[in-house]
Order: C-alpha cells, then structure tokens, then sequence
C-alpha cells in the first residue's frame, strides 16, 4: 500500500463513522487543550461516564492558562469520582508548562513530553488536533487488529502490541489520521466487543479473517493476568455536633495525597467505635476492597484531622472510599 493511500479497510471504516459515530462533546472542537483534557479522562474511564466531568471541568477551566492558575485542591475537587488521581496532577502541571511556553505542542514529540502523556494519548491528540499520521493503540484496537487478522498471539507481550500497532498503522488513512483513529477506537467500543462482538453490524466483517474462521469471540488472547487480591477493613464514621472528622493523605501517598478520608482504627486508636453503618466496596485494577462503615466518637490527634460540616464537603476533594461512605450515611 502506497503511503497515505486509504486502504479498503478504512474507507469501510470511515464512510460507518460518518454516520455511525456517537456524539460525544469532545468530537464537536478541534482546540488541542480540550481534545487533551478529554484523552486524559478516557485513560481509565468510560466516555458515558466521562461526560459530565468534562463538561464541569472545562466550564470551570475553559483554557489552558485558567488549569495552569488553578490550586492542586481545587483540580482534585472538581475531579474527584474519576479515580486514578495522579491524571488530574499531571494536567495541572502540563498546563503550567504549557501556559509558560504561551502555545499548545503541535507535534508528537512534544506532546508526548508532558506530564501523564503516554504513546496512546499522544498519538490520539496528535492525531485529532494536528492531522499527525500517528495510529492510536489501545485495548480496542488491538482487539480489532486481533479479530481482523484471526491472529491469537498474547497482546500481553510488547512484541504482539508493537506487532499489531505496525498492522494498524498500514491500515491509517493518512489524510485523515485524526478521523481513522476516531473511527478505529469506535468500533472497538461499540461494535467490536469484547466478549460479544456484533459481527453483523461491523462494517469491516468483509475483511474480518476471525468472522470467516467462526474466532472472533475468542480472540484476543491474553496469558498473563494479576490473581484478584481482596481487602477488608473498617472505616469510622467520626460526628461531633453536626461535622465529620476527616484525614488528609499524606504527602507520601502520592496516588491520593491531599484527598480527605475516613480514619480507619489504627489511625484513631483512642475513638470509641459504635455501630455499623453498612459496607461499601471499591475496586482499583485488582483490588477488591470491602470497608465496614462504623459510626465512632473521638477527637483530632494531629494536624492530619480536621472536622468538616456537611456543607464544607462539596468543596473539598474526597476520596471515593470516602464519599461512598458518606453517601451510605446519608452526609452526602
């Protein structure tokens, strides 16, 4: 295939897009700032659930230069929920570093250096706001290089996804690498199914190898996967006329430092533990966690606690464990 030449495959691809495609908020703007803010977003977390964080984060934020002049706490609170908070940091910083060089990175490379930026989410921007040639690579397009190909190989293994990222690249429209990629990652989430693909419904399924052989609910395969690990614990619920006492993360805890949680008992040894509330659980990648919520009386014993009124709790960034519980007692 000459370069930049569509390939049959993605013209099939392209003319379903057109007419196919979800309308999601993102896709309406070609500025790179909010094209960035919502890649980010999509790292871990599926686009339904996505909008409205969005759509609050950049009514809040509209440009880079208001991210950049925004307070860390305030970036958490307005992303909290979301999960894997390290993003909201690494947006934060990115939008100093590029508020102080005064223009977004047009290019790959530059893209690709900010905070929180990895191949895929380069690739995407790069792709979307500047019509670089670059094919995204994500679970959803492997899994559709997989099936197209009837290839079992373990997309586990780098060699299998740098293999399979080549075969996509082949296959990108070059005059309309943003669009391609839009329409790949597509098909991947609403067609292209993971444990049900709707073969009958894909545009592609005259090039589809695994639709011919009868594999494509087989396919991809993958060899390795972390053993679930499962946590329990008990989070206390801390009320003294009418405010709750909460614990910041400290500072070493990157992941969520300077969120707000409920205490656990070893982090309140002196409180006087009463009822359970209930139970919430929380999953991170493999970790299950199931906390039993109960109400306690106790005091502050460092600069780590504070007490909180009901009111206070909108504004300030809470972790999820922390806001399923106090939705559990009916605080939030």
């Amino acid at each position: 295939m000459k370069r930049g030449k569509p390939s049959g495959l993605s013209r099939l691809l392209l003319d379903w897009y057109r007419t196919a495609h979800r309308d999601l908020p993102w896709r309406r703007t070609s500025d790179p700032y909010r094209i960035w803010v919502s890649e980010i977003m999509l790292q871990q977390t599926r686009a339904q659930a996505a909008i409205p964080y969005y759509e609050r984060f950049l009514e809040r934020f509209p440009t880079v230069n208001a991210l950049a002049a925004a307070s860390e706490e305030e970036v958490l609170a307005l992303w909290a929920g979301l999960g894997y908070y390290s993003r909201a940091r690494n947006l934060r910083r990115a939008a100093e570093q590029i508020a102080a060089a005064e223009v977004f990175p047009g290019e790959y490379e530059g893209i690709r250096a900010l905070p929180g930026v990895g191949d895929y989410t380069a690739a995407a921007i790069a792709s979307i706001a500047f019509h670089s040639p670059r094919v995204v690579v994500d679970g959803n397009v492997l899994r559709v290089v997989a099936r197209v190909q009837d290839d079992a190989a373990d997309i586990g293994s780098s060699r299998t996804r740098e293999r399979f990222r080549a075969i996509a690249q082949e296959w990108l429209d070059h005059r309309q690498p943003g669009a391609f990629n839009q329409a790949l990652m597509e098909l991947g989430a609403t067609v292209c199914l993971p444990r049900h693909p709707l073969c009958h419904d894909c545009p592609i399924a005259q090039c589809c190898r695994a639709r011919r052989e009868g594999t494509a609910a087989q396919l991809p395969v993958k060899l390795r996967k972390p053993e679930p690990v499962r946590i329990d614990g008990v989070l206390l619920l801390v009320q003294h006329r009418g405010r709750i006492l909460l614990r910041q993360k400290e500072a070493s805890a990157r992941r969520m430092a300077g969120f707000w949680e409920l205490p656990s008992p070893e982090e309140l040894p002196a409180a006087r533990i009463g009822r359970t509330l209930g139970e919430i659980r929380h999953t991170i990648t493999h970790h299950h966690l199931t906390f039993a919520i109960k109400a306690a009386t106790g005091r502050a014993t460092s600069r780590e606690f504070r007490w909180f009124s009901p009111a206070q709790l909108v504004e300030i960034p809470l972790s999820t464990t922390a806001r399923k519980a106090l939705k559990l007692a009916r605080i939030l």
